[in-house]
């Protein structure tokens, strides 16, 4: 499973990649104004850092200016992929990206129905969001099951990435449920790492190493 990070702060990102674990990010416009900073300059200092994937959003809601702005969001960098919304003009705008050669994140994605759509139309990823669906008592990682069955059944290419994450277990229910990807804000990817037996066993071995007065090196 790769793991995506999901902030538009470049800082974070930095400490982040340093690890080897970052596979690419995802931003959004509330990302984006959330860092205070200009999206092309964002977007293009995050693509320097990372060599994955970078989505970046789309704000128009009508095709032509969904092209013109992922035509000019693409040009900043290779793995810029554009992010889209499931929508008809986002759909339409999938496809024309898709035939250019270009990586589209489809997002806002709530159904299986609006899955399909999105890998008939080339998306590169599909962007369920589990976490809104548990909001409103709906089942998130139903749908991440859904939506895996019906690629492997039919041989879609369309990755599965699994967004708006609440919790570190919503990443290792989406990995059992074959999720391709998650995309992941960097408090729960930092409390993947953490373990408080883990930092009890470390503190054990360091403590009996010391009375041993030896030195490795």
């Amino acid at each position: 499973m790769q793991l995506f990070i999901d902030t538009a702060e470049i800082q974070e990102i930095k400490s982040l990649n340093i690890t080897g674990l970052i596979d690419g990010v995802t931003t959004n416009p509330s990302l984006i104004a959330k860092s205070g900073r200009n999206i092309i300059s964002t977007i293009e200092e995050i693509c320097n850092e990372v060599s994955g994937p970078v989505s970046a959003e789309v704000t128009a809601t009508d095709f032509d200016n969904m092209i013109l702005e992922g035509k000019k969001l693409s040009s900043i960098a290779q793995n810029v992929a554009i992010k889209v919304p499931l929508t008809v003009d986002g759909l339409r705008a999938c496809k024309a990206f898709s035939d250019d050669g270009i990586m589209v994140n489809v997002t806002l994605c709530f159904s299986a129905a609006q899955a399909l759509l999105a890998a008939k139309a080339g998306a590169t990823f599909i962007s369920p969001f589990i976490g809104r669906l548990d909001d409103i008592g709906a089942d998130g990682m139903n749908l991440i099951a859904e939506i895996t069955e019906i690629y492997d059944i039919h041989g879609f290419d369309t990755k599965v990435l699994a967004a708006s994450i609440r919790s570190v277990q919503d990443i290792i229910d989406s990995a059992k449920l074959g999720a391709d990807v998650a995309t992941v804000p960097p408090k729960f990817l930092k409390s993947m790492y953490n373990h408080p037996l883990t930092d009890k066993g470390l503190s054990d071995f360091l403590s009996d190493w010391k009375k041993t007065g030896q030195s490795i090196l």
